[in-house]
C-alpha cells in the first residue's frame, strides 16, 4: 500500500512580545481545516502546525500570555510548506535579531509560501523578502514600513496582499483571513468557509476589501482650525466640503489650506473627504438595507455612479456585490443561513479573490 502523503508543515515563528492573537488566529483556522479534513474524509495532505521560537523557551506575549513554543528554530520540523512570521510590540527587537532573520531568509527559500501577519511584515521586509514587491501591513505601521524599507511597495488598504509567493497580512485578526485565505488556495472556498462558520466568524473577507480603521488612519492635524475640519466632515460626511468651503471655515486661502491639510494629515483635503465618505458608505451597505441611490446621496457622493466609481477605484468591487458579500443578515436570515446546507444558494461562495 502506498504511504499517505505528509501533511503540510506550517511553521510559525514567534518571540517575546509577539502579538497572542498573530499566533493563535492562523493556528485555530488552520487547526479547523484538519478536523474538517479528517471528519469528511477528503482526499488532502492535511496540516501540521508548530510554533517556533529562537531557542523554544517559553515566551511572554504583548498581552501577558505566556506560549510555549513546540521547538526553536533549529529544531523545525523539515520541510516547512508555509512559513508565517507573527507580528507585536517585540517586532522591532526581533528584527534586530541577526539570527532570526537570517533563519527566516533561509527557510522562506525552500517554503513553499512565506507570509506575514501584521507587524511581522517588517521581519520580512528585514530579510529582504519584500523587496519589490507590494505588501501591507497594521495600518497604524504602515507609514514606518515604507520609511524603513522604501524598496517596499507598501499598501495600507487590503486586509492582505498576495504577491507571490509571499503573502502579507493587516492586524491582529486580519490573520484569520489570511489564513482562511492560504486554506482556500489548498483546498477550496466551500473549506474556506466551514471552517469561518465554525470559528464564529461574522464573514470572510477577501483581500481587497479595505482594514477598517484605514480611512481614518490619516494623521490628526495640528492646527485647531485643521481639526475642526476633520471633525466637520466626520459628523456631517453629505455636507459642503469641497476645498473651498473648508479653506473658508478656516479662514484661509484654499491654497495655503490645502497645502496645510495635506502637510499635517498626510493626504489631501479631497482625498480625506472621500475617504471618511467611503467608510460611511460601507457602514450603511453592510449595516442597512437602504438602495444605494439614497446611501450615495446620504454620504456625500451625489449621484450612485460616482459612488461606484470610487468603491471600484478604492475597494475594487461596486457598491452591489460589497453589500453582497458583507451586508448583515437579520438574526431570520442568520438561522436561515445555519440551518441551510453547504452547497444550498444562502451559502454560495464568492469568487476566490487574489490580490496582486
Amino acid at each position: 500500500m502506498p504511504r499517505a502523503p505528509k501533511p503540510r508543515h506550517i511553521a510559525i515563528v514567534a518571540y517575546p512580545a509577539v502579538q497572542s492573537l498573530d499566533i493563535v488566529g492562523p493556528l485555530e483556522v488552520f487547526a479547523g481545516a484538519q478536523h474538517l479534513i479528517e471528519a469528511t474524509a477528503r482526499p488532502d495532505r492535511g496540516y501540521h502546525v508548530s510554533v517556533l521560537s529562537r531557542d523554544g523557551e517559553p515566551l511572554c506575549t504583548s498581552s501577558g500570555l505566556s506560549v510555549i513554543p513546540h521547538a526553536p528554530l533549529s529544531n523545525a520540523l523539515k520541510p516547512i510548506d508555509t512559513l508565517i512570521v507573527a507580528g507585536g510590540n517585540g517586532h522591532r527587537e526581533a528584527a534586530e535579531d541577526r539570527a532570526l532573520v537570517d533563519w527566516i531568509a533561509r527557510a522562506s527559500a525552500t517554503a513553499r509560501r512565506t507570509a506575514s501577519v501584521c507587524t511581522g511584515a517588517f521581519l520580512l521586509a528585514r530579510a529582504g523578502l519584500l523587496d519589490g514587491r507590494r505588501a501591507t501591513t497594521h495600518w497604524a505601521s504602515a507609514h514606518e514600513l515604507q520609511r524603513q524599507y522604501p524598496q517596499v511597495r507598501v499598501d495600507p488598504e487590503p486586509i492582505f496582499v498576495r504577491d507571490e509567493p509571499i503573502w502579507t497580512s493587516a492586524g491582529v485578526t486580519a490573520g484569520m483571513d489570511l489564513a482562511l485565505a492560504l486554506v482556500e488556495d489548498d483546498l477550496d472556498a466551500d473549506a474556506a468557509l466551514e471552517i469561518a462558520r465554525h470559528l464564529v466568524l461574522f464573514l470572510r473577507r477577501p483581500g481587497n476589501q479595505s482594514q477598517f480603521s484605514a480611512t481614518l488612519a490619516a494623521q490628526r492635524a495640528q492646527r485647531q482650525p485643521l481639526r475642526e475640519i476633520q471633525r466637520a466632515v466626520l459628523e456631517d460626511v453629505a455636507g459642503d466640503h469641497s476645498v473651498e468651503a473648508m479653506a473658508a471655515r478656516a479662514h484661509m486661502s484654499s491654497r495655503h489650506f490645502a497645502r496645510a491639510f495635506r502637510a499635517e494629515t498626510g493626504v489631501t483635503p479631497a482625498r480625506h473627504v472621500e475617504r471618511v465618505r467611503l467608510e460611511a458608505a460601507r457602514r450603511r451597505l453592510e449595516d442597512t438595507s437602504e438602495p444605494v441611490a439614497a446611501i450615495a446621496a446620504r454620504c456625500g457622493f451625489g449621484t450612485a455612479e460616482t459612488m461606484r466609481r470610487v468603491f471600484l477605484r478604492t475597494l475594487h468591487v461596486g457598491p452591489a456585490e460589497y453589500r453582497r458579500r458583507f451586508h448583515a443578515p437579520t438574526p431570520i436570515d442568520a438561522r436561515a443561513v445555519a440551518r441551510a446546507p453547504l452547497d444550498s444558494p444562502v451559502h454560495a461562495p464568492t469568487t476566490k479573490e487574489t490580490v496582486t
